[in-house]
Parts: C-alpha cells; structure tokens; sequence
C-alpha cells in the first residue's frame, strides 16, 4: 500500500486545531475530506504534531496510505482544488512518497515554532489574528538575557500545560532566538519535542523579562521550582506558527 507525505499550511484561526473533532473544523477533518473526495477511501492522515485552536502552520508534515499510487502532481492538485472547493484554510504544499515505516510524527528528530509578537502603541488590523500585539515597548536584550537559561536539558514543569499528556517534563531546547525585524519581534524555537503550550509559556514569560516585570535572571529561579503557577502567562495562539519538522 503506498505512502504518502505531505507538507501542509494553514490559518488556525478558525480551526479548533490539527486533530478531528467533535464540535468543529481543523486541519485534519479539512484533509481528510479532500482524500476522500477524490479517492472515495476513508483514510487517516497523521501529522507530526497536534497544533492548538488557533495556530497556524508554515510547514506541518502528515503522512497517508493510499490503495493504489497516484501521481504526485494529481495528488497535490486533487487535495487543492477540493479544499478550495470547501473553502477550507489548508494548502498542500508538497506531495512526497515514502517508505512503509515512514511515520510524521515518531520518524521527526525535531519541531521548530516561531512566535510573533508586534510591539508598536497600534494594533495592525493587517497582522490581527496573526501576531501578538503588545503596545509598550519590550526590552529585547534582556528577553535574549533570560532565554539562555532556557536552553539545553531541564525540567519544564513550570512551562507545561495542566492537560498535558506527556510522559516527562524532561525536554531539550537546542534553539530560542529572538530577533527584531521593524516592529515585530520573532521568536525561533526548537526542540525533538515540546510539552503542551511549553512554546506559549516561554514566550509569555519572556515577556515579563521584556516589560520589566522580572528580571532576566528569575527565568532560572522559575525552571528550578518545577511550578506552573510561577511562570508567565501563556501567550495567544494567534502568534504561534509550527515552522518545520525535521526528520
């Protein structure tokens, strides 16, 4: 039975996230109807991670089984025209085949996020939904100050989602740069694997660095408590976008 892999991007500002559910549309659901409406096989489509309820995506991998190969170019077009069809916020970027024991999500060796704050006194009516606005000036050199801190091996605990399903809290960061291209400020994050909302809590926290509310060297305090609630906010979905996976 062939594989397929696929790169997909897509706005998650209405979407209730990667996986199927019950009360409402997400990436998934939106794939997986396209399939079907051109293969008439119900099919699952696995991807490499589950994005949250409005959380876009550059670049986020799945995988697929089909009963027959198709080519490559029909298959991306094929998905395309019936998400158009459906008015759906998804694109297939890419169409590739791959091996049986090819799989979206056990094969990555790593995930990579941006997050985009706009930090200017306006909002932008361009940008909304897309960025986290903050209107008063943030400190970028003491953010970057405090992020060292976060990167390498560590508990994360105090960064972790209360629903998170993960076995550990023992995660590695091997990238969180931050930079600043005019008004906006672009955090890059990268990892194997990330605990539920660990990007947003990091960024939310940073944050406070950035405002003053703490100084950069708390982030290593907050680490050491292993404690949700001493930690940051976690910031809006709508400035999260899955970058990359690495395979």
């Amino acid at each position: 039975m062939p594989r397929y892999k696929i790169t997909v991007e897509y706005d998650g500002t209405n979407l209730l996230g990667w996986q199927r559910q019950l009360d409402g549309p997400s990436a998934q659901e939106h794939l997986e109807n396209a399939l079907f409406a051109f293969t008439h096989q119900t099919t699952e489509i696995c991807a490499a991670g589950r994005t949250d309820a409005g959380v876009h995506a550059l670049a986020q991998v799945a995988h697929f089984d089909t009963e027959k190969e198709w080519d490559l170019y029909r298959l991306r077009e094929a998905f395309n025209a019936n998400l158009r069809n459906a008015d759906a916020p998804v694109v297939v970027l890419s169409v590739e085949p791959v091996s049986s024991d090819f799989h979206a999500r056990f094969s990555a060796v790593g995930r990579g996020y941006i997050y985009r704050i706009l930090n200017r006194p306006t909002p932008s009516p361009i940008a909304k939904n897309r960025v986290w606005w903050v209107p008063y000036q943030l400190d970028i050199e003491a953010m970057r100050q405090g992020a060292q801190y976060l990167l390498g091996h560590h508990d994360f605990s105090s960064f972790r989602a209360a629903a998170c399903q993960a076995k550990s809290p023992l995660k590695t960061l091997d990238k969180l740069d931050i930079e600043k291209h005019g008004d906006e400020i672009i955090f890059t994050v990268e990892a194997r694997s990330f605990l539920h909302h660990q990007v947003r809590n990091m960024v939310g926290t940073l944050k406070m660095v950035g405002n003053g509310f703490i100084p950069p060297e708390e982030i290593q305090h907050i680490l050491e408590q292993k404690d949700r609630k001493v930690a940051g906010p976690t910031a809006p979905a709508c400035g999260l976008y899955l970058a990359k996976v690495m395979y």
